[in-house]
């Protein structure tokens, strides 16, 4: 481990180097998501709830997944820039290395910026807690805890999923965005507001409402099992697909011939 922790402290002392450019985009990334905040506090200046949700429970919805979404991309940044480096022919350079292939694509690319978007998710959580109507108790707190840590796993591994297509493409699919950057959008409300279909998809196949929706569900329930906390766990069964195909792609990768 001592060699990674030395690329991570190198990945900081770089970004620090330009200590008013890492502040700047810092504060961005804290400005420009607080205008989705406020869309949903215009919204519930005109409804009382929406699918059943108050405001207090989309709040949490929307904190739990800004704070995945920021943990998970920050890890992950060198897999969400992962088809640049195919093209330019970095990744052939990591081959020819004794080490672990996806921990040298993500520890030198640890986006530090990414504490701007995690302070925002941090303050709406700490306006949402009061808010809820959740009767905090030791297994709903975990359960939260849960939601955040599973979900920034979750997150991290449909970056993954979305790298191992440049080994067959050696470019970018945008469209898979929707599973990452989309999701951090329309993940600001409970999933089961875009209808059955959609909820569906989002439980069995790209497993986020197992870290949003049915989680807040416990959160909700005075009555609930305390066994309930252990929802979000669910959804790390989403790692061995995601890997398994990042593995694949690896055996069959040939060079990008630069």
């Amino acid at each position: 481990m001592r060699f990674y922790l030395r690329l991570f402290a190198l990945n900081l002392k770089s970004q620090m180097q330009y200590k008013a450019s890492l502040f700047l985009s810092c504060l961005g990334q804290f400005m420009t998501a607080f205008t989705s905040f406020f869309s949903i506090k215009f919204i519930f200046m005109q409804i009382d709830a929406v699918g059943g949700f108050t405001y207090g429970q989309v709040l949490l919805c929307f904190s739990v997944i800004m704070l995945s979404f920021s943990i998970g991309e920050a890890v992950g940044g060198g897999l969400a820039n992962f088809p640049r480096m195919v093209n330019m022919g970095e990744f052939d350079r990591m081959l020819t290395r004794p080490r672990n292939l996806i921990l040298q694509v993500i520890i030198p690319f640890f986006d530090f910026t990414r504490v701007g978007l995690l302070a925002q998710g941090i303050i709406v959580l700490g306006l949402a807690i009061p808010q809820s109507g959740v009767t905090w108790r030791a297994d709903k707190i975990a359960g939260l805890v849960l939601m955040i840590v599973c979900g920034a796993v979750l997150f991290f591994c449909l970056f993954m999923f979305q790298a191992a297509f440049a080994f067959f493409t050696m470019n970018s699919l945008d469209f898979l965005n929707i599973f990452t950057y989309g999701a951090r959008q329309f993940g600001r409300y409970p999933f089961s507001v875009y209808g059955k279909k959609i909820l569906h998809f989002l439980t069995f196949c790209i497993p986020l409402a197992l870290i949003q929706y049915y989680p807040l569900q416990f959160l909700i329930d005075d009555t609930a099992h305390p066994a309930g906390m252990f929802i979000p766990c669910l959804s790390l069964l989403f790692i061995l697909p995601c890997y398994a195909l990042f593995r694949f792609g690896i055996r069959k990768y040939k060079s990008a011939g630069s």
